[in-house]
């Protein structure tokens, strides 16, 4: 498990893109046969990356967090950003398509994620996983792509026409302090998050994914009027500090994971600010 310590909005003036990169960026989280984690001290969240392809894999415990199973102290969300797959909780299987999502509560024991068919058409299956401390057990919960709480945002004139899908939320799947969905952008739109905002009070995670191989995103992080960039590939992970932007356009249409787990649940709990306060 890699560790990413907590960082300070004062020291990005003083970063090079690669400084930002090394702290802000997770790459490479989906590795045949592995499962990769990251732990960032921001909140003392865990995103990982599974991929089964030969075999099924174990989430296995970690001595960083000091519990001899992942889940004795944690809850976690699961998107499948892959092909077909599935995570058998404690002997129950689940059956994750393309988007669908997974919350796994504390005290889950065995976790055994798989791939339906490595070779096939779609390829392996790839679980991203955001996973955040919990003190209270929540049941284990499927949710079938489209059938969490959809939102229409954005309009086709300033290119941010998106479809978001709450899964883990204060009045969908309960969950301790996870907050996860699915964001895809329609055709023709390149913008996500904006206007953009902060929220003082969580961490929030971005996994790009279904991003052509050929496009990228251009990612904004920083405070509103000290922001930076990063140039973000499919698949790839950012760590947005409780200060910072969290807002990118693509060269192409995309979709993202969008995860928070901190002070509460709220999702409308967010501090705006006019667009053209920005530096």
């Amino acid at each position: 498990m890699e560790q990413r310590y907590a960082t300070a909005p004062e020291q990005i003036p003083g970063m090079t893109t690669q400084d930002l990169r090394d702290r802000y960026l997770v790459p490479d989280l989906f590795v045949d046969d592995e499962v990769r984690t990251v732990y960032t001290h921001h909140d003392r969240v865990v995103l990982g990356g599974v991929s089964p392809v030969s075999a099924p894999l174990t989430l296995p415990g970690f001595p960083e967090i000091r519990s001899e199973r992942f889940f004795d102290h944690r809850e976690a969300g699961i998107v499948n950003v892959g092909g077909p797959g599935t995570i058998t909780v404690d002997g129950t299987e689940h059956r994750l398509a393309h988007g669908a999502c997974l919350y796994v509560g504390r005290g889950a024991a065995d976790v055994v994620i798989a791939s339906d068919d490595a070779a096939g058409e779609a390829g392996p299956a790839r679980f991203y996983l955001f996973s955040a401390p919990a003190h209270t057990a929540y049941p284990t919960t499927l949710v079938e792509p489209g059938q969490g709480t959809v939102r229409e945002l954005g309009d086709q004139v300033t290119s941010n026409r998106r479809t978001l899908n709450q899964y883990i939320h204060e009045n969908g799947v309960r969950s301790c302090q996870v907050v996860m969905g699915v964001t895809t952008l329609h055709p023709g739109s390149m913008w996500n998050t904006m206007p953009a905002h902060t929220h003082d009070r969580r961490t929030e995670c971005y996994l790009y994914f279904d991003l052509p191989a050929e496009a990228r995103v251009v990612h904004l992080l920083g405070e509103p009027t000290e922001t930076r960039h990063m140039v973000v590939a499919d698949r790839e992970a950012i760590i947005s500090p409780s200060w910072s932007v969290h807002s990118g356009v693509g060269t192409a249409a995309y979709s993202f994971v969008w995860a928070m787990a901190g002070e509460n649940q709220a999702f409308d709990d967010m501090d705006g600010f006019d667009v053209a306060t920005m530096r």
